[in-house]
């Protein structure tokens, strides 16, 4: 019974963010300000989610910060995000049993 519940309000709460929107702006929003902003929220709530769970994702913050900072430069020079996925995990992974090993 509780899990029905549960869906009902999630459905609910998906329902009324996606409502919101079309029904207090029905017309183009003109202002470049809202819009810019508008558009950047996307990206600042994926980076808000995605950062602090790369560095609680290991045991260890250098491990962490390896696979970010390869990720980081390979997405710099524009290479496939699955290049880029694996290599961060391999650079973790290797850094990890360096790490281990000292």
């Amino acid at each position: 019974m509780s899990i029905a519940v549960y869906i009902a309000v999630m459905a609910g709460v998906t329902y009324i963010i996606r409502m919101l929107p079309f029904t207090f702006f029905r017309k183009k929003i003109k202002s470049r300000f809202i819009r810019s902003f508008l558009h950047y929220i996307p990206y600042a709530v994926l980076s808000a989610m995605t950062i602090p769970a790369i560095f609680y994702s290991t045991n260890s913050v250098i491990t962490a910060v390896a696979g970010t900072v390869t990720a980081l430069v390979l997405a710099y020079f524009d290479l496939p995000l699955i290049v880029v996925a694996l290599s961060a995990s391999a650079a973790a992974f290797i850094t990890g049993l360096i790490e281990r090993s000292l």
